[in-house]
């Protein structure tokens, strides 16, 4: 008899047809959102889980859980899941790493310069029907070309940022929890500094370090204070990373030019302030939202489960364990 797994939320086809020539497949392609409840009843008796970002797989949940050995985020981040609890459960936790890494990196371009030059704020304007004539000082912007480039966060998706600047004649500083070897930085063509220089320096900031207690509100009031008042700040990286409210309070002050915002605290819901104005661009955590990439990502999630629960070629050897020791303890 086949185990039998959860696909939390709707998933692509092929997806489902590749994980039923292994699994008993309970799936969801009514896209229903699973609360706590909801999510423990569909898991019972299941050996296995591929996980959104959104679904909260915590110590509570997995110990009425006795049958499940596996749980396979189909995100590169996983402050979703309580690795610690899982490991202690001999639970193997997966992510997608890599397949993500380009084309976030391209949407975080986007939102950097939607937001420097004002793209949807002009936008908004010109579809309201108040563009009547041209005048010499209508959305001016700040520049790319020449100017200086924070990163906060070097991982893979924060170097794919770092390598485009370099069409655009930036200066490309970073800061990090460690610094990286040299020839990384040479290879990006980026400058170490410590986060108040950061901050201070940048005229651009692009977040893209991992939520977790410690950086919790690592943007706060604090920190938006330390950056120039033409700065822009665009966040890729998790909801959290920014204090949203301390945020729409500088844009609103006019103490920081604009922003570009991909997730937010609380997601769904956005805080009131930032929908309140103009300067920021708002879009519901899109950046990974390319076909080929969101269908690299979910097939990725499915062969870590086949692999985490000893099934296909890669039977037992996960491409993308999180806490790989907890492997050899199940053999």
């Amino acid at each position: 008899m086949k185990p039998s797994i959860l696909v939390t939320r709707a998933i692509f086809a092929d997806v489902l047809e590749r994980l039923a020539q292994y699994f008993e497949v309970d799936h969801n392609q009514a896209d229903v959102q699973l609360d706590a409840a909801a999510l423990k009843a569909r898991l019972a008796g299941k050996a296995g889980v591929l996980a959104n970002a959104a679904d909260r797989i915590d110590q509570e949940l997995v110990r009425d859980l006795p049958a499940l050995r596996a749980v396979c985020n189909m995100a590169v981040g996983y402050n979703n899941l309580d690795v610690p609890a899982l490991t202690a459960a001999g639970i193997v936790a997966t992510n997608t790493p890599d397949v993500l890494t380009e084309t976030t990196a391209d949407f975080g371009w986007a939102l950097l310069m939607a937001a420097a030059r004002r793209v949807t704020e002009s936008e908004h304007w010109l579809r309201a029907g108040k563009w009547q004539r041209w005048s010499y000082d209508m959305f001016l912007g700040v520049d790319l070309y020449g100017s200086t480039l924070g990163i906060l966060g070097m991982g893979r998706i924060g170097q794919a940022l770092a390598r485009r600047a370099a069409g655009f004649g930036m200066t490309v500083l970073y800061h990090n929890r460690s610094r990286l070897p040299q020839e990384v930085e040479q290879s990006v063509n980026a400058s170490y500094v410590g986060k108040d220089e950061l901050l201070a320096r940048a005229d651009h900031l692009l977040l893209v370090l991992p939520y977790s207690a410690a950086s919790h509100h690592a943007i706060g009031a604090a920190e938006l204070a330390r950056m120039k008042p033409s700065a822009t700040l665009v966040n890729l990286a998790r909801g959290g990373v920014v204090d949203d409210a301390a945020l729409a309070e500088a844009l609103r002050e006019h103490r920081l030019f604009a922003a570009g915002l991909d997730v937010f605290e609380g997601e769904p819901a956005v805080h009131p302030g930032l929908l309140e104005v103009p300067n920021v661009v708002l879009t519901p955590h899109i950046a990974s939202a390319s076909e080929r990439t969101r269908r690299a990502m979910a097939m990725l999630a499915a062969d870590n489960l086949i692999a985490a629960l000893d099934a296909g070629p890669d039977a037992g050897r996960p491409p993308s364990a999180i806490n790989p020791e907890v492997l050899p303890r199940r053999r």
